[in-house]
């Protein structure tokens, strides 16, 4: 089966497709037993389906024309129970499809956000954030209403096809040839049609991504927007986004309107013709007029199927759209290896750090940003690395916190090699406070714990009052647990940094790294910061990144980061980038 459906969708690489029809169905497969519940279900709800127009011909013919009043009662009272079942039925079928649906597109979204979580910064620098959000939601949506709803649809469409055409030959095999002439002529129509559904599903897709990248973009940047006067001006972008979103989907429209309009026509056509060619056979009194309605009714009936599993080819074509989205970005490979055999443990230590022959560069660029660079710090140091914008420094960080691998060289942490170390198990060791402090919209304490989701209560009151947040704690309504609201941006650049720090403290790192962490506070309150750390600890391997000299001033060792090498500085010899 997929190999039928990536021979049957345009792609410009099949394998690549295959495996993707491999990688959506991996997560149907485990609900096999929910889906054969569901086709039982689905089966038992299309015979009462195909039985109700056979207990309407009984009714006209056996009831009514007959004159018999007691099979007239009989029948009506067997179509009311018939009805009642079908309801339940139903509703117990609606339930559990629900429920399958849900289960599966959860598994999805999950698996592919899994993926993205071990893609680099540098992927995420690439990409629009609206874009990955539409892929995540909307298309990882279509996809999984291909693979439940689609399934049940054509099975439910096969039973009733193959239902309707046993009871219409049971009632004229001369007007089931109808159908016969009818298929083909729909067939060689949806096929012609189906590149241009194609082709203006994926335009309408884009647009809609569009859109949410200008959105993501515009709405956390609001107050810098208002006041620059710009209001207009993003209002006319957001303006024209909408209007090429909408003529798109309007063209989409017209596409698939008639992409159906002509089977519904054919469907008309054969159906008028029935009643004609029947019709007549009864006012000639050559069949019951029971029949020619009951056969009216399974034309319908297999009608409806045959559109069905005929538009299910224009769906695959749509589906495939959004099936080459998402894995677009499951093509994307992690820079780092998160293998199972990677050390899952560490020998106690204050962060000693050795770099040795250290080869970097970015990919698709030629120019290194580390060239064979040298560095040793002894465990429990206080260190400056400083140097020009752009020069590095950023990236080292990056490096020791294996968001890239280097090309060359090694770096060691108390004498371990860091790509032999897990990546999660890593990152709790070596602790990260920069410039751009992320905070959610949740309350002071989960924010303060979010990078020690264990720690109790009271460990996460005394990181707070150890990192100096006395004093917000005591001006927020509810304390610790007051909410801070979208990305915290009520708190003052002192705050903020008062509470990664206090994240630092739970984390319990042998190494943290300041990276520009005092940029946006004054002096005063750099220097409390600074204090603050130098305190609490006292027995680890800090790192301060800075063009400020104040924030380089007490250190036990100065590199400067020039020309891809990390060349060792006086200390006396500190002075302002």
């Amino acid at each position: 089966m997929l190999k039928w459906l990536s021979r049957t969708v345009t792609h410009d690489n099949p394998a690549q497709l295959e495996q993707a029809f491999r990688w959506l169905y991996s997560f149907v497969r485990p609900q096999k037993k929910s889906i054969l519940g569901l086709l039982l279900l689905s089966m038992c709800a299309s015979l009462l389906v195909l039985l109700q127009p056979w207990l309407t011909k009984m009714l006209i013919d056996d009831g009514l024309l007959a004159k018999d009043y007691s099979a007239l009662v009989t029948i009506a009272i067997g179509m009311i129970f018939v009805g009642i079942f079908s309801t339940a039925l139903s509703g117990v079928n609606r339930y559990l499809h629900t429920g399958l649906s849900g289960r599966i597109l959860f598994a999805l979204r999950n698996d592919l956000y899994q993926h993205l979580q071990g893609l680099s910064p540098l992927f995420y620098g690439r990409q629009r954030i609206g874009d990955l959000i539409s892929r995540l939601d909307g298309d990882v949506a279509q996809i999984q209403r291909f693979a439940v709803d689609s399934l049940f649809s054509a099975v439910s469409s096969i039973l009733g096809l193959v239902g309707a055409a046993v009871m219409m030959l049971l009632l004229s095999w001369k007007l089931s040839l109808l159908v016969l002439i009818m298929i083909p002529l729909e067939v060689l129509w949806l096929r012609w049609m189906r590149q241009k559904v194609e082709v203006q599903t994926r335009r309408l897709r884009e647009r809609s991504a569009d859109i949410s990248s200008f959105l993501v973009e515009t709405l956390p940047a609001m107050k810098f927007i208002q006041s620059v006067g710009q209001e207009p001006r993003e209002r006319k972008r957001l303006e024209g986004l909408n209007q090429e979103y909408l003529g798109d989907l309007l063209k989409l429209q017209v596409t698939e309107f008639f992409t159906q309009a002509i089977p519904n026509t054919l469907t008309s056509m054969t159906r008028a013709s029935a009643f004609l060619i029947g019709g007549y056979w009864v006012i000639e009194g050559q069949w019951q007029l029971g029949s020619l309605i009951a056969f009216s009714t399974y034309l319908g009936m297999a009608v409806g199927p045959v559109n069905s599993l005929l538009g299910l080819y224009v769906a695959v074509q749509r589906m495939s759209v959004s099936l080459g989205r998402v894995n677009e970005l499951r093509l994307h490979q992690p820079d780092v290896s998160a293998s199972a055999s990677l050390q899952a443990d560490l020998p106690a230590g204050f962060g000693e750090l050795r770099i040795s022959g250290l080869d970097f560069a970015y990919p698709g660029r030629q120019e290194k940003v580390f060239d064979q660079a040298e560095l040793y710090i002894p465990g429990g140091s206080k260190v400056a690395l400083s140097g020009t914008s752009g020069v590095g420094k950023s990236t080292l960080v990056d490096l020791i916190h294996r968001h890239f691998e280097p090309a060359g060289g090694e770096i060691l942490l108390d004498g371990q090699p860091v790509n032999s170390i897990a990546p999660a198990l890593l990152r709790t060791q070596v602790a990260v406070v920069s410039q751009d402090i992320v905070l959610f919209r949740a309350s002071l304490k989960e924010n303060i714990r979010y990078a020690a989701p264990s720690a109790s209560d009271d460990e996460v009151e005394q990181a707070a009052r150890a990192a100096q947040l006395n004093g917000l704690i005591e001006h927020l309504p509810q304390g610790l647990d007051s909410e801070l609201g979208e990305r915290g941006q009520q708190l003052s650049g002192g705050q903020r940094q008062r509470i990664a720090i206090a994240r630092a403290i739970l984390q319990k790192p042998r190494l943290l790294i300041l990276d520009e962490a005092t940029a946006a506070v004054d002096e005063q309150t750099e220097a409390e910061v600074i204090a603050a750390v130098d305190h609490l600890f006292s027995q680890q391997t800090r790192i301060l990144i800075s063009h400020r000299a104040s924030t380089l001033l007490g250190v036990d060792q100065h590199y400067q980061v020039e020309g891809g090498k990390l060349k060792p500085v006086a200390v006396s010899e500190l002075t302002v980038e």
